[in-house]
């Protein structure tokens, strides 16, 4: 579904990203671990298309990553929503630019809100909702385009621990519904092994893939109580002490 193939990146002639691979695919789902300034938005960008490569490639489905495509969401650390427009127009946003109607934008708009528990607050603005609230005004817009696949750059950072985890288990109910893949950066390594069915290390100067764990217990229900978790999470930590 998405390749990322010996990826490199530079600025100034300073390589920020070295030979970065994975594969992600279409039922999957993926969390990216490192250290601040290692480049992990960096590479969000690169596979969002706003960005390019200095060399390698990147494909989704086969074909190259050129631009931003309606094929890609990508939720940004601080929402990204438009303060001047309602919930309902933030949601509807991709879709007008998509050219659908104003019926059919509204149709999906209200029901991925209603599907976030925001249903009644169409026509209310960002300004008044809780950071919780307008983080599922995003996901909610970030599935109205039907994407292929999802990009989040540390989407929960920003809130409460009770939010945070309540947000955790609305992403992985929208992903069993909907099977669109994604992509999210954290550094919160209990998160990344909630919601991760793969955790990519990635560290160095420049960055590098260090190591990619498989997450056996991914999506059950009772995981984050489980002793396979907070195991995890030990040989995560573990690992990641040898690489900063």
């Amino acid at each position: 579904m998405l390749e990322v193939s010996h990826v490199n990146k530079s600025f100034d002639q300073s390589f920020i990203l070295k030979d970065i691979t994975f594969q992600l695919r279409s039922d999957d789902t993926m969390v990216i671990l490192g250290p601040s300034g290692c480049g992990k938005t960096t590479l969000l960008h690169l596979i969002s298309g706003m960005e390019k490569c200095s060399s390698g490639s990147i494909l989704v489905n086969n074909s190259p990553v050129q631009k931003p495509t309606p094929d890609i969401s990508f939720i940004l650390q601080n929402f990204g929503l438009l303060p001047w427009k309602t919930i309902l127009q933030n949601v509807a946003l991709g879709l007008k630019i998509q050219g659908l109607s104003k019926k059919q934008r509204n149709k999906i708009a209200q029901e991925l809100l209603a599907e976030m528990g925001l249903n009644g607050r169409e026509h209310e603005f960002p300004m008044v909702l809780s950071g919780g609230e307008q983080q599922r005004v995003a996901i909610a817009r970030a599935y109205a385009s039907n994407p292929k696949l999802m990009l989040m750059d540390e989407p929960f950072s920003s809130l409460d621990a009770i939010t945070r985890e309540k947000l955790q288990d609305t992403l992985l109910a929208s992903w069993k519904s909907s099977s669109v893949p994604y992509l999210l950066v954290t550094h919160s390594v209990e998160e990344a092994v909630y919601l991760g069915k793969r955790i990519v290390i990635l560290a160095g100067n420049p960055a590098e893939t260090q190591e990619i764990f498989d997450n056996p217990g991914f999506g059950d229900p009772g995981y984050r109580k489980s002793e396979a978790y907070y195991q995890l999470i030990r040989t995560i930590r573990e690992q990641m002490e040898t690489y900063w």
